[in-house]
């Protein structure tokens, strides 16, 4: 369980994040086109999942946007940014917003927040997920992982950089 504030409320995760040098949980998601997004899907490639409540929320996009900039630069690196936001949401927003250098990925129908620690189980926002940086090599092992100690602050982007 890792603790973090979210408009001054103590909140607390169901689990922990997955531990760095470890292989990742599987994970099955669903993108916006409504196939499959999974860890054997991404093999062979690092990751960095950008993992936030909503992307209709400031902070959420800010993400999404900002880490669309950075993955221009990536060599052989897939952004996924996930929520429990349905896929058409993930889809209108990165379509209105001209996002294509990341994948939007929807965990509504899959245990993904509790696999990887992130699922709020208190506070305002309990059942949807902490904000979460989560980098992966090409195996699928942990490399770097981050829970924002304020939930309304933008990730470290530099440190899951430096990490792959």
């Amino acid at each position: 369980m890792t603790s973090f504030k979210v408009r001054g409320t103590i909140a607390q995760t169901i689990g922990e994040l997955p531990k760095v040098g470890q292989p990742a949980p599987d994970f099955e998601l669903t993108n916006a086109e409504l196939e499959e997004v999974t860890k054997a899907w991404l093999a062979g490639r690092r990751v960095v999942l950008n993992i936030f409540p909503s992307v209709d929320t400031g902070v959420c996009a800010a993400s999404v946007r900002r880490f669309n900039e950075l993955a221009a630069d990536l060599a052989n690196t897939t952004v996924l940014c996930v929520s429990m936001d349905l896929p058409f949401a993930l889809g209108r927003f990165c379509g209105a917003e001209g996002l294509e250098n990341v994948v939007v990925a929807s965990a509504f129908r899959s245990s993904f927040g509790d696999d990887f620690g992130v699922t709020q189980a208190n506070g305002p926002l309990a059942g949807l997920f902490a904000r979460a940086i989560v980098v992966l090599d090409e195996q699928g092992v942990v490399l770097h992982t981050q829970i924002n100690e304020d939930l309304h602050v933008e990730p470290d982007y530099s440190a899951a950089l430096a990490s792959l």
